[in-house]
């Protein structure tokens, strides 16, 4: 099943948002920034952005496969993130080193920590 369009982050003024007024996370292998949606708004599911820098990943092919998994992780966890939240995932060359049950967990992880800060 892919992210439907009101599930992702498309503006760059939705990831300015989210990156300039957000909170940070570490995880080791991506970053994850959080932002709740502004108050008086309509309800609505979290989104989610993905970002691969070619500094902090590599290539065009590693890029993609960075990006692809990140969103992979949040397509199968996104039961897990509270409604309302804005997400930017940024992706480290450690992600790919890293088998998918792994990063599986260690999201599952963030989206704990982050329903406890939301």
């Amino acid at each position: 099943m892919r992210l439907r369009a009101s599930q992702r982050l498309k503006r760059s003024v939705d990831f300015r948002a989210v990156r300039e007024q957000g909170r940070r996370m570490d995880c080791g292998v991506f970053q994850l920034i959080w932002r709740a949606q502004p108050a008086g708004e309509a309800p609505r599911p979290a989104r989610v952005g993905v970002v691969a820098s070619r500094v902090a990943v590599g290539n065009a092919v590693h890029r993609n496969r960075a990006k692809r998994r990140l969103r992979e992780l949040y397509r199968r966890n996104q039961d897990r993130i509270p409604a309302g939240l804005d997400l930017v995932l940024t992706a480290r060359a450690a992600l790919l080193r890293l088998d998918f049950a792994e990063a599986t967990a260690r999201f599952t992880q963030a989206c704990a920590k982050l329903k406890a800060h939301a």
